[in-house]
């Protein structure tokens, strides 16, 4: 696992943007969609879209957090290629969504909680940063880490 946090200075810029992403999580908690939102921001740190969870609200097995955000970015933007964005996003991306931001071109890659079962971004496995796909992206891990974790925490804990 990478062991960047927080309290890393490269995750500082990104406190504001993991709050928003944070509530955009929280926003799930209607719909009985996992909690987990993300925030896609332009080169000056500006937000250009947000994304939450929608699989139960929409039925849509590809509703992830991080695939709507980016879908909403390129509407906004009128580009697909978001290759000066960065991804800030309340757990860390699964296979679909490091897939899904890569093809996008987004550089940078920044989230709270790690995910030690499907993690794509340095723990299970690190397809953000493959050396032998064509595209990568740097990887941010652990802003707002605790309180990311223990929305997800306390949100699985109330279904078992």
């Amino acid at each position: 696992m990478d062991t960047t946090r927080s309290t890393h200075p490269a995750g500082r810029p990104y406190v504001s943007a993991m709050a928003l992403a944070l509530e955009e999580a929280r926003a799930c908690l209607a719909t009985g969609d996992v909690p987990v939102g993300a925030v896609v921001l332009d080169a000056q740190g500006r937000v250009v879209a947000t994304g939450r969870n929608e699989r139960e609200a929409t039925q849509d097995p590809t509703a992830h957090a991080e695939v709507l955000a980016l879908r909403a970015a390129a509407a906004v933007t009128g580009d697909w290629h978001l290759d000066r964005h960065t991804l800030v996003v309340t757990l860390e991306p699964c296979p679909m969504c490091a897939g899904a931001i890569l093809a996008a071109r987004v550089p940078r890659i920044v989230f709270g909680a790690w995910d030690p079962k499907a993690g794509a971004s340095g723990s299970v496995y690190d397809i953000a940063r493959d050396r032998r796909l064509p595209h990568r992206s740097e990887v941010v891990a652990g802003v707002l880490e605790a309180e990311c974790a223990a929305l997800l925490d306390d949100f699985f804990a109330e279904r078992r």
